[in-house]
């Protein structure tokens, strides 16, 4: 292997073709010393295997570990073999650098916050693998699926469905998010507007937010009459019943943020510009009218929790982990084909809460 093909890169010891081949690429080579002995080993090409600069890097440190830390030197005495090791502390720390960039610049918060982003951004990938292979289930089988977000404002039922959706089939799945009623909804049966956007064969329909405004907003705020509501609570129970015996997958999913929580999320909204849109006049009165929301809360999970249609608890403090077990409790509704059965998706139960733990705990504290 003649060097003078090669040109040098950024990284010591990487080098790349000079010439390109036209089906494989350029070819990465790894040429370094070790002890006063060099190794040389092709890395593999630009095309052929996808390598860029980085990950060509990346292949020839674990080259250089493997080197490094299974290279014995015998002794004169012969009495004993030493494990001779190499510090690469001085190429990681380039490594970094070359990666982070104008670090310093950055506040350190930030810096740390966006680098956990990357570490939970990938473990959620492959659950988000996970639901697409679920939506060609419902496709190929022209099932249905309905799943309900509930929670209190700021509770992160936004970013869940952007990060379930991220990746999925636009044309098979819906986000409804419905306004205040017009006039004419407001005098049709209460459950009309939302049957007009349910799913068809094969689609998936995400309420952010669902029929159960009128168990919580709605009475808390004038928006019902107290028989109304009542007569929502009991008729919703039926209604839910009457759509899983018509073959409509339905999850209920209740995003449970803590009142603390909640009002760092809130400030967030009031000083960031990037925010300030969310916050809304209901917002504002959140904090105050907590405790009648918890009553609401408490009454809604003990009235509308089925056998058939039961609510699933989420705790949602930490978004990634709140998101990561939704995405779990979405998947095992359902028993889709090529389940990566190496992926966790037990419920970690301080974050998947039952129904009966939350209602428990809710009668001796009102913070959830």
């Amino acid at each position: 292997m003649n060097l003078s093909d090669f040109n040098t890169t950024t990284h010591r010891g990487l080098f790349i073709s000079k010439n390109s081949h036209s089906t494989f690429g350029r070819k990465y080579i790894a040429r370094f010393q070790i002890n006063k002995k060099r190794y040389v080993k092709v890395l593999g090409y630009e095309k052929a295997d996808k390598l860029t600069e980085l990950k060509a890097f990346a292949l020839l440190q674990e080259y250089k570990d493997f080197i490094s830390n299974n290279k014995t030197v015998q002794k004169n005495t012969s009495k004993k073999t030493v494990i001779k090791t190499q510090n690469n502390s001085d190429e990681e720390l380039y490594l970094l650098k070359s990666l982070l960039g104008d670090y310093k610049s950055i506040d350190p918060i930030v810096l740390e916050e966006g680098i956990q982003k990357i570490y939970d951004n990938e473990q959620l990938k492959q659950y988000q693998i996970e639901l697409i292979k679920m939506q060609k289930y419902l496709e190929k089988t022209n099932k249905k699926m309905i799943i309900l977000f509930e929670g209190r404002d700021a509770s992160g039922k936004g970013g869940a469905i952007r990060r379930m959706t991220r990746y999925m089939n636009a044309r098979h799945y819906r986000v409804v998010a419905l306004g205040k009623p017009t006039e004419t909804q407001r005098h049709q049966w209460f459950f009309q507007k939302y049957i007009e956007h349910f799913p068809t064969g094969g689609e998936v329909v995400l309420f952010d937010r669902s029929w159960y405004n009128r168990a919580m907003v709605e009475p808390i705020f004038g928006f019902c009459t107290p028989e109304q509501h009542e007569i929502f609570m009991e008729d919703v129970v039926n209604f839910e019943h009457d759509l899983v015996r018509q073959d409509i997958i339905l999850v209920k999913l209740y995003f449970s943020v803590s009142k603390d929580e909640q009002k760092m999320r809130f400030e967030s909204r009031r000083t960031s510009p990037l925010k300030q849109w969310k916050l809304s006049e209901v917002d504002l009165q959140a904090q105050d009218l907590w405790e009648e929301f918890s009553e609401k809360k408490y009454e809604m999970l003990k009235r509308t929790s089925s056998r058939s249609a039961p609510w699933n608890i989420v705790r949602s403090d930490d978004k990634h982990k709140a998101r990561m077990e939704a995405v779990k409790i979405i998947l095992n509704s359902i028993d889709y084909d090529k389940r990566n059965y190496a992926l966790d998706f037990n419920p970690d139960e301080k974050i998947n809460i039952s129904v009966q733990k939350e209602l428990a705990r809710m009668r001796k504290k009102k913070d959830y």
